[in-house]
């Protein structure tokens, strides 16, 4: 199976403002080098409308050395219409050769240097923003997860807010005790968020930067897959969870639900299952209609031993926010699995 990497938004934003800056710098300075200007007069527009777009070519009417020229604008203006006089340039070679005397080259120059800016002030926010999450980190111990240490086996929950922007998570027991969660501190459209971890059961805060979601589509075929991640801390979720010694075995279970088995290194340390926004009311009225409801992104229930929640939570964190049903950031792997394994 083949697992290929979203292009970060960035790259795709660069490579449109470079096209918008050379498109603006050749049609300002190039395409008309030699040109003239004269009057024209717009003698006709003509519908070249196609879906809900209107859009409306003009046909100019010009003189040049006495002889008049009828001549179809390859642009289109909403200021256009018919017996207007506007400044066309025209190739004293050819004078049947005529362009626009509009300012669009100076306007894509624009655009191209605004979105470059934006992405140089971006870059500069986000190593300031980093540069101060691992300052943070650093009084606190560093960014490092406690040593594996079993305790009694607990059933919990992990729950994810919805309907807001600002969505954090959570960690809670069948009493609805908070033990774990992240609160997001900085929301921020161009930047990641910032986010503060607060482990209840130990009293211990952890700023981190959680990056937006990158997904990238590859077809409905089997053969190929669609990944899903996002950065933390800077370093790409998936390649964060394996430096720490965290893989995760996926599978179906039921109809629709998706089962976790959590290892580090090596050990199995929880099982967590997709479940509905409901879990709790699920487990509290097993018998009832609600054991039916549809799983949904961001809810799992957990059977662990695990007394200390950190790798955990940023483990069912990275399936939460990617979507990925796979410790690769893919979503084909627990199909393959639940053939192989029938």
């Amino acid at each position: 199976m083949f697992s290929f990497k979203g292009i970060p938004v960035k790259i795709i934003a660069a490579v449109l403002a470079v096209i918008a800056l050379v498109a603006g710098v050749y049609l300002t300075f190039f395409h008309s080098v030699g040109f003239v200007k004269t009057q024209a007069t717009i003698v006709e527009m003509r519908d070249t409308s196609t879906g809900e777009d209107t859009t409306y070519m003009p046909t100019v009417e010009y003189t040049v050395d006495g002889v008049t020229y009828t001549e179809e604008l390859n642009e289109s203006s909403g200021s256009y219409r018919v017996g207007k006089g506007i400044t066309v340039l025209y190739d004293p070679n050819d004078p049947s050769v005529v362009h626009g005397d509009s300012l669009k080259g100076l306007y894509f120059i624009g655009v191209g240097a605004v979105i470059l800016a934006v992405i140089v002030v971006t870059e500069i926010r986000k190593k300031k923003s980093l540069s101060e999450v691992k300052a943070a980190q650093a009084e606190n111990g560093g960014n490092t997860y406690p040593e594996s240490v079993p305790g009694p086996e607990s059933w919990l929950y992990f729950l994810t807010d919805v309907g807001t922007a600002k969505a954090g998570h959570r960690i809670e027991d069948a009493n609805r005790n908070v033990l774990y969660e992240a609160k997001m501190t900085k929301f921020t459209l161009t930047a990641p968020f910032g986010f503060d971890f607060i482990d209840h059961e130990h009293d211990r805060t952890t700023p981190h930067l959680i990056g937006h979601e990158e997904s990238t589509d590859w077809g409905n075929s089997l053969l190929l897959d669609n990944h899903y991640t996002f950065t933390f801390d800077g370093e790409d979720i998936w390649k964060h969870l394996k430096r720490n010694g965290v893989t995760v075995e996926s599978s179906l279970t039921g109809a629709v639900r998706t089962e976790y088995k959590i290892y580090r290194n090596g050990q199995e340390i929880a099982t967590a299952v997709s479940s509905s926004q409901n879990v709790q009311e699920e487990d509290a009225a097993a018998k009832s209609k609600l054991s039916s409801l549809v799983p949904a992104q961001g809810f799992y229930r957990i059977r662990t031993t695990e007394t200390d929640l950190s790798l955990l939570f940023v483990t069912l964190l990275a399936f939460a926010r990617s979507g990925a049903s796979d410790d690769r950031g893919g979503n084909r792997k627990t199909l393959f699995n639940t053939i192989k394994n029938v």
